[in-house]
């Protein structure tokens, strides 16, 4: 699992709280560059088989502009993304989803429900 924000410190404690569910995480500081494109990160991503974690929409964008099939994107669309109030709600919706992420997949976390679209994302007719 790879925590892609940068620069948002609530999702950055999301790595503590993910490695202990049984996920291998880590933020984005970890692994390149600050100032990296979000295409940097998804290729990177990509590449090494992460899940990107994020509370932005920019992922899902390239996903939707590239047709991409990896890598799994999911999206925490909840005011407060801390893992106090999030926690568990996310780390439920991973271990439902896991198939999903295996293959390609983004996947929103709301407050509410729970979406998922498997990859590539292809515009509806």
């Amino acid at each position: 699992m790879h925590e892609a924000a940068r620069g948002y410190e609530p999702l950055a404690a999301w790595v503590d709280v993910l490695n202990q569910a049984g996920w291998e995480a880590k933020h984005w500081s970890a692994l390149g560059r600050a100032d990296a494109p979000d295409s940097e990160i998804m290729a990177y991503a990509a590449q090494h088989s992460y899940v990107v974690l994020t509370h932005d929409l920019d992922f899902s964008t390239i996903l939707a502009a590239t047709h991409g099939q990896k890598p799994s994107v999911v999206q925490l669309r909840i005011d407060d993304v801390s893992p106090g109030k999030a926690g568990t709600r996310l780390v439920t919706a991973l271990r439902h989803m896991e198939r999903e992420l295996e293959v390609g997949g983004l996947i929103t976390v709301g407050a509410e429900k729970i979406r998922v679209r498997l990859l590539p994302l292809i515009p509806r007719e």
